[in-house]
């Protein structure tokens, strides 16, 4: 049976929970203080047998460092999600979008090599388990609306905003 650790971490944006593996790589994470939430997005062949609370050790500080405003804090992170061979390439791709540089959706289906793949691309987005390391919320719909986001427009609305400024 695998053990994770799960902690949770005050943002401007409230109160942001990750769960990490035994090696330090991020399984889920949003802003939540819900571990049972996050532990629902996570794949079951990744799923832990047991969760404790305890030190995010490097992720927590990454978390910390970017809601300060070091948005590159968050791109070396690991990160371990399970799909089909489609979703799991379009999550790498997602972490090449640039922070302050958001594309729409159809520029992520083209970034992921099969342009006409929108809605595939849009569903690995729903379905990311790991917000902020891999940032769904740089994606825009094409007339540039913020489109949905699991934890809220008014949270992705602030993302951008602070990774355009970067500042808090």
């Amino acid at each position: 049976m695998t053990t994770a650790v799960y902690g949770t971490r005050e943002t401007p944006l409230g109160p942001f929970t990750a769960v990490v593996d035994a090696g330090g790589t991020v399984l889920a994470s949003g802003w939540t203080d819900s571990v049972d939430e996050l532990l629902s997005l996570v794949h079951a062949s990744l799923r832990p047998g047991d969760v404790v609370e305890g030190d995010l050790g490097a992720v927590g500080e990454a978390i910390d460092r970017y809601h300060s405003g070091e948005l590159s804090a968050i791109d070396d992170v690991p990160v371990r999600q399970r799909s089909g061979p489609y979703r799991e390439h379009a999550w790498e791709v997602l972490r090449t979008v640039p922070a302050g540089a958001p594309v729409t959706y159809s520029g992520y289906a083209d970034r992921t090599g099969r342009p006409a793949a929108v809605r595939a691309a849009a569903g690995a987005c729903a379905q990311n388990a790991a917000a902020l390391f891999v940032p769904c919320h740089r994606v825009l719909r094409t007339d540039g609306s913020l489109g949905g986001f699991r934890y809220g427009l008014p949270v992705k609305q602030w993302l951008l905003d602070h990774e355009a400024t970067g500042t808090v």
